[in-house]
């Protein structure tokens, strides 16, 4: 199969200067159609045509993954438009600003956080799957954090390092990371391959490379080279740069 010849969709292109709209970049620079969504339309289609307009082949479409309805549209398009679905990034992920340990924690915006992250993610990979298990060779990637691993002591779930996203941010991607786990021994014989891949810490915003954060095309390649993993590549693990992370 050639990379002209497949299809991504990629959730979670909020910024131009974000991981989401990053790996659209990256994927559809290898020649593959690439279906960049965002919660509002008009933000898709500006970030969208900022690639068309460097002659990728890039279509936009608005995505809400917490909604039932704009989750079964989006795959209905894809569907009518291609056919086909080789590639899913679930990049789209909750966050609250609130540095507060768990027993204080606010349930209803860590609530909120844990729906888009965890189910939001869940529901959409559902919804691919019928065009996934089409494809002779398929990935799904779900973009987590080292916040969500026991294994780090660092930056993850035992780390008593104050964080801006609060205790309800590692604990969604904890789970998350559950669930890649789950599916990928469901999927084990499909030909699907289902990995989770954190991106380090990016500069997604401005101001941030002054804090030690790399370049977002560095932290989106890890993304991308599990997207593009040969058929006989790894499934249910924890990447970073390629490396395989303890969980």
């Amino acid at each position: 199969m050639t990379s002209s010849e497949r299809v991504a969709l990629v959730t979670g292109c909020s910024r131009a200067g974000g991981i989401g709209f990053e790996v659209c970049k990256q994927l559809a620079g290898k020649g593959i159609t690439v279906f960049l969504t965002a919660r509002d339309e008009a933000k898709a289609k500006e970030l969208a045509g900022k690639l068309v307009d460097k002659g990728l082949n890039v279509q936009p479409h608005a995505l809400d993954i917490s909604s039932p309805e704009s989750v079964d549209a989006v795959i209905r398009t894809i569907h009518k438009t291609t056919g086909r679905l080789d590639i899913l990034v679930n990049n789209a992920t909750g966050a609250i600003r609130d540095n507060e340990p768990p027993s204080a924690t606010p349930l209803e915006g860590a609530q909120q956080v844990v729906n888009v992250t965890l189910f939001g993610t869940w529901r959409m990979t559902q919804a691919a799957l019928p065009l996934l298990r089409d494809s002779a060779n398929a990935s799904v990637v779900n973009v987590s954090s080292t916040s969500g691993l026991y294994g780090d002591d660092t930056l993850g779930l035992r780390s008593k390092r104050p964080s801006v996203t609060g205790a309800s941010y590692g604990i969604a991607k904890a789970a998350l990371n559950a669930l890649t786990v789950k599916l990928s021994c469901e999927l084990e014989h499909s030909g699907i391959k289902v990995n989770a891949v954190c991106p380090g810490f990016t500069a997604t915003k401005p101001g941030m490379e002054q804090l030690g954060a790399r370049p977002v095309a560095e932290g989106a390649a890890g993304i991308v080279w599990a997207a593009l993993l040969d058929e006989d590549g790894p499934s249910g693990g924890f990447y970073r740069d390629e490396e395989r992370q303890a969980w």
